[in-house]
């Protein structure tokens, strides 16, 4: 019997192939955001901001990108529970429940998240797909 686990992991060339990917959806619908990945334990992997996107965009990235890490679920999930009035989940002090972040996920382990922030909710979450989908996840 194995004590140790053969896991696989985001590496920082796949977290720039997913970060750049993102914000080319951005560019390509005019949209200004920041964009951060993360492993799966949310330390950062990525972290960049349009030039046209709001300052605080960079925070609002980094937090999606955490909460969808460490969560294993969207961030719109939560985003829909707290509205629900799940407020306990605002217990958690670096959580972000609002949309526009995505776990990255790999034969059913989360190995990271990724976290769009600048442009509407449902454009930020765009973006994270197309940082996932550029990487055949």
């Amino acid at each position: 019997m194995t004590k140790l686990s053969d896991t696989k992991q985001l590496t920082l060339e796949g977290a720039r192939a997913m970060g750049e990917a993102a914000i080319a959806e951005a560019v390509k619908n005019g949209w200004g955001v920041a964009v951060a990945v993360v492993d799966a334990g949310g330390h950062p992997l990525y972290l960049a901001r349009m030039e046209n996107s709001p300052v605080a965009s960079y925070r609002g990235a980094s937090s999606k990108a955490w909460t969808a890490a460490t969560f294993a679920r969207p961030t719109r999930l939560l985003d829909e529970g707290v509205a629900a009035g799940r407020t306990q989940l605002l217990a958690f002090g670096e959580a972000l429940p609002i949309q526009g972040g995505l776990p990255v996920q790999l034969d059913g382990a989360t190995i990271g998240g990724i976290g769009v922030g600048g442009a509407t909710a449902s454009e930020d979450e765009q973006c994270a797909q197309a940082g996932i989908d550029a990487v055949g996840l």
